[in-house]
């Protein structure tokens, strides 16, 4: 897969990230909005990461590092470009970004409903944990 360019998002890309997610991302959060993006690529430069091809965004991850936890979100990548190896090189250069960090494990979000996006993280060789649960309170 030559022709894909991995690289991580600048605030340029919150716009065309949103539109991405719109078309390739299942669910929303509280924070799909260019702010909320911005906010991210602001605080973390390196956690969201893209995958181009022919100048067209195919692919994002999300890996925040929070010096304690290595946490993967929003692994999407276009319907029209899936089973392509796109979502495994995104997987690929979180890893390496966690690894070099002195992250010890990646935790995925993952939502319930999604059967599909389940089984590739189970394919990537990430397992469910049941004995936990998310709890949120949105701030504001």
């Amino acid at each position: 897969m030559t022709d894909l360019h991995i690289r991580t998002a600048v605030r340029d890309d919150a716009e065309a990230v949103l539109l991405f997610w719109a078309e390739a991302a299942e669910g929303t959060s509280i924070s799909d909005d260019v702010d909320g993006v911005a906010a991210l690529i602001a605080r973390d430069p390196d956690a969201l990461i893209l995958a181009e091809r022919d100048g067209l965004l195919v692919g994002s991850v999300i890996a925040g590092w929070d010096g304690w936890r290595c946490s993967l979100y929003r692994l999407a990548v276009l319907p029209a470009q899936r089973r392509q190896g796109i979502a495994s090189a995104l997987l690929a250069a979180a890893e390496r970004r966690f690894l070099a960090a002195g992250g010890r494990r990646g935790d995925a979000m993952v939502l319930e409903a999604n059967g599909k996006a389940q089984a590739a993280w189970a394919a990537a060789g990430y397992r469910r944990e049941d004995h936990w649960r998310r709890w949120v309170k949105p701030l504001g």
